[in-house]
């Protein structure tokens, strides 16, 4: 069962560990070329021996016209597990002819913290290179599972240079296609547990890995002859920082401001992988807004049903409380203790 790994842009295909194709410039990807299997590991054959800490399948509750699938039941409470374990295990597959022992991630938090748990689960030093508004708990939770904190003084960009020339292997979440493609679990999940697919499903979007990373799944669940159809992904971004939604609903967005958001996971002004997230978008999908004020709100009422999201997370309810679309699932991504 092989996995085709090639440009997504110009479709060169990989010859090593390269981050960028030769080509073009542009990122790769992982393209399941083989029928969808119910075992979870047979659809990522190019892993020889897994790194695990114990993920279980996260629930998806129903709240009356709407129902969440609550990602960020993770060994690190937050779905990018889902990534750090492909990679991981792809990287200390690799290890011996690599002579790989230490590895560099920049992240806005929750990435950070994942690779370091599986890093060092994998026998990897680690370090993460995060920027210097880092959310507390996150950069706690980082140092609990003994990688290095590296702070940088700029803006997310800024972060990504300095990991990416640190002279350690680069884990990349963003780059490296092994990472997007452990997204694809998540489409599996909801696939297997589900009587009938959501004709919707919103989920938060910065730099691409979740949204790449599911359509992948839905993708190749389609061409498997599983599944009649793809969902309609809702991509939610703050107001504040939204280039995808402004490019594909040709609204106002400045990438050279210095505007944030209490959404403190969604902060990419650049994203890398723009272009691929709007072919996604403009087939099968749209894009949606929510300010600071609608985001609280929403956490503060998924909270009362029992629910205890990030404020990044919460934007999926902020934007369904917008456009409410029948049949929808909203992935509820991070955990809200990591925001406290």
């Amino acid at each position: 069962m092989p996995c085709i790994v090639r440009c997504i842009r110009c479709g060169n295909v990989r010859k090593n560990e390269e981050l960028r194709c030769p080509v073009c410039g542009n990122l790769y990807e992982i393209y399941p070329d083989f029928k969808f299997q119910d075992d979870y590991e047979k659809n990522f054959p190019y892993i020889k021996k897994w790194v695990s800490l114990g993920e279980v399948e996260t629930p998806i509750v129903n709240y009356g016209e709407v129902k969440f699938k609550i990602d960020y039941y993770q060994p690190t409470f937050s779905y990018k597990d889902r990534g750090s374990k492909v990679l991981i295990s792809h990287i200390r597959d690799i290890t011996p002819s690599q002579n790989i022992s230490t590895i560099s991630e920049d992240s806005s938090g929750n990435a950070g913290a994942s690779i370091a748990a599986y890093g060092a689960a994998a026998g990897l030093k680690v370090k993460v290179y995060v920027p210097k508004t880092v959310s507390g708990q996150k950069f706690k939770q980082i140092l609990v599972y003994g990688a290095e904190a590296v702070k940088i003084d700029g803006n997310r960009e800024d972060v990504q240079i300095a990991a990416e020339n640190s002279g350690y292997y680069y884990a990349s979440h963003v780059l490296r296609p092994e990472f997007r493609d452990g997204i694809r679990s998540l489409a599996y999940e909801i696939f297997m547990q589900t009587e009938k697919m959501p004709d919707h499903i919103f989920i938060p979007v910065s730099a691409g890995t979740l949204l790449i990373g599911l359509y992948s799944g839905f993708e190749h669940l389609f061409r498997s002859g599983e599944i009649e159809k793809i969902p309609n992904i809702v991509a939610v971004q703050a107001e504040a920082v939204s280039p995808v939604c402004a490019k594909l609903n040709g609204e106002q967005f400045d990438e050279n401001s210095n505007a944030t958001s209490i959404a403190d996971a969604l902060v990419s002004k650049k994203p890398i992988l723009l272009e691929k997230m709007l072919s996604i978008l403009r087939e099968n999908g749209k894009c949606i807004r929510v300010s600071d004020n609608e985001i609280i709100e929403a956490r503060k009422e998924l909270a009362l049903k029992g629910i205890y999201a990030e404020y990044s997370s919460s934007t999926v309810f902020a934007a369904y409380k917008k456009k409410k679309l029948e049949n929808s699932l909203l992935v509820l991504t991070g955990a809200g203790l990591k925001n406290d």
